[in-house]
């Protein structure tokens, strides 16, 4: 199923439909020029019948949960520490430059 499908679902529940039909999806999906095919939208839309948009958010994240972290948090942490350094700089340079002149004045 192509992610365009499930975009156009949720932009039509944004857009206030509670229950998104396969002609919502289609008039979204040809608004943007795009390539509709009637199973795929009809295969969504009787999966997702019932459901609220929020429940199945849920349901999605309770299952993520289920991977963990991987390698992907070292790299967000790595990148966040050379950040913090370049930060923890700029106080120091203003501590010399309030001890000059506090020197200045004396």
């Amino acid at each position: 199923m192509g992610m365009k499908y499930v975009a156009a679902y949720l932009m039509a529940a944004l857009a206030g439909k509670e229950s998104p039909s396969a002609a919502d999806i289609k008039k979204i999906l040809e608004s943007v020029e795009s390539e509709y095919d009637e199973s795929i939208a009809s295969k969504l839309v009787s999966e997702l019948e019932g459901k609220t948009i929020h429940e199945v958010v849920k349901e999605g994240k309770e299952k993520l949960k289920n991977f963990g972290g991987g390698g992907g948090g070292g790299a967000v942490a790595a990148s966040g520490g050379g950040g913090g350094g370049g930060a923890a700089a700029a106080p120091k340079e203003e501590k010399k430059a309030v001890v000059e002149e506090e020197e200045e004045e004396d």
